[in-house]
């Protein structure tokens, strides 16, 4: 495990090597790039060179103040697919992370990139508006959402993890993959969490995803109750060209723990085409 740096921070990364097609996994919001252990072995397996990264902010990252927008966390994705020279490669957003793929795509092009993947992501854009009117969340509970992470962030950090993981309040992991999850949230560094919240909630994706020209995967659970799925991965997938839209029964947000066998089988079906 080892860092690169990347727009002045370093950004601690695990690199499996070997000579399959690279697959770079970015985690969601608060977790780091463990949150990917279930994925992990099943893409080795599958004889592919496999990458993660803990986001600027969370992790063993460097933790800076600024830099939680989408065009700054897109460069930082460029730095790692750069430094790491990886080409025909397979971008794999979760939540939070298909923002940094809809972003790096709509920015950088894809001469790097083979194929996307976004998993329970945030695009094409999470905030209602009078032109967005199918964006599932208000701002008013965007700036609470702000303002529990700013405040009591434990509890905060507790109650929206159970939901992460729930269907109509049912939670579809152990509890101790519950609590696992807990702490990789622990490093999070105060102003990552409570700044982020910001830029997946307002950020619009739209003009990314009518850039994006390879073929992308979009993966969702039709109980998610965090980014609903007709909020997120529908419109996504409608929005985008090349795309494949699997839905996951009874998942929540936190379905490539909760449902990884489904998960990694989709994702393995779809990067063997």
């Amino acid at each position: 495990m080892t860092s690169i740096s990347a727009n002045g921070v370093d950004l601690h990364h695990t690199d499996t090597g070997g000579d399959g097609r690279p697959v770079v996994l970015i985690h969601g919001w608060p977790l780091s790039g463990a949150s990917w252990e279930n994925q992990v072995p099943a893409l080795q397996e599958a004889g592919y060179r496999v990458v993660t990264y803990d986001r600027r902010g969370f992790g063993a990252s460097d933790k800076p103040t600024t830099g939680y927008d989408y065009d700054t966390l897109a460069a930082d994705l460029d730095a790692v697919l750069t430094q790491l020279d990886l080409t025909d490669a397979t971008l794999v957003g979760f939540s939070m992370g298909g923002g940094e793929v809809a972003r790096y795509l709509g920015t950088y092009g894809d001469d790097r990139v083979r194929s996307a993947v976004l998993a329970a992501a945030v695009p094409p854009y999470l905030l209602k508006t009078d032109d967005n009117p199918d964006g599932g969340l208000p701002d008013e509970a965007a700036r609470e959402m702000e303002s529990g992470a700013a405040g009591n962030r434990e509890q905060f950090l507790d109650g929206f993890t159970t939901d992460f993981f729930s269907v109509d309040g049912t939670l579809k992991v152990s509890e101790e993959e519950r609590q696992k999850a807990l702490e990789l949230e622990k490093p999070a560094g105060d102003e990552a969490l409570v700044l982020c919240i910001g830029s997946f909630a307002r950020t619009d994706f739209r003009e990314d995803l009518a850039k994006i020209a390879v073929p992308t995967l979009v993966i969702h659970g039709d109980g998610d109750a965090t980014v609903p799925f007709e909020v997120s991965g529908k419109r996504s997938a409608e929005a985008i060209s090349d795309s494949t839209l699997v839905v996951v029964e009874d998942a929540p947000h936190g379905f490539n723990v909760s449902h990884a066998d489904e998960f990694n089988r989709a994702l393995i079906d779809f990067l063997a085409r």
